[in-house]
């Protein structure tokens, strides 16, 4: 079985290397990749390969945690909005209220004050009436 996949593998190897070379060599020629090679950050790596590849690793490995932790700050974001407009809402209603007990004592009061002017009033006027009439 292994002679029969030989062959194959054969044949396959140069058009794998063929396509690799034209990756590298697209990869190489780009506008960006050339001005990044031509900046002293770019030489640097050039100069030294260990830390590229480093430098390739640790941004590759830290992307997930990364968008983890953007996520949590936007669902935090979200969920501290949210809460915020919970508890405005709260106390706009506790607000409500406290006003809704405030006009209504305040129309009780002003009932009360209302009946005992108008209850003088009426005492006043018949006393006044009362007294001009005993006179005559």
């Amino acid at each position: 079985m292994s002679k029969e996949e030989n062959p194959n593998i054969s044949r396959d190897l140069p058009d794998l290397q063929r396509k690799l070379s034209l990756l590298m060599d697209s990869i190489q020629n780009n506008a960006k990749v050339v001005a990044l090679m031509k900046s002293p950050v770019g030489q640097c790596l050039d100069r030294h390969p260990f830390v590229a590849l480093t430098l390739l690793v640790f941004v590759a490995l830290s992307a997930f945690p990364v968008a983890f932790f953007l996520f949590l700050v936007v669902f935090t974001s979200l969920a501290a909005f949210v809460g915020v407009m919970l508890l405005e809402g709260l106390v706009i209603s506790v607000g409500g209220l406290a006003l809704l007990c405030v006009l209504c004592g305040l129309g009780f009061v002003s009932l009360v004050i209302s009946a005992t002017v108008i209850a003088s009033h009426v005492v006043v006027s018949s006393l006044i009436n009362c007294g001009l009439s005993s006179r005559h």
